[in-house]
């Protein structure tokens, strides 16, 4: 289950119901604002 610290929320929540989707579905743990970038980077190279 992925987890996005309540700090990360708010600019989590300006990303697209999408990508948000896309990046919950990982199973990802974001702690950081440098989490989210590395998550959005590898949906990007694997667009």
């Amino acid at each position: 289950m992925s987890y996005i610290d309540p700090k990360l929320r708010p600019r989590f929540e300006t990303l697209s119901i999408d990508l948000k989707n896309a990046i919950l579905e990982r199973d990802v743990q974001l702690h950081t604002l440098q989490d989210l970038i590395n998550v959005l980077e590898e949906i990007v190279s694997e667009g």
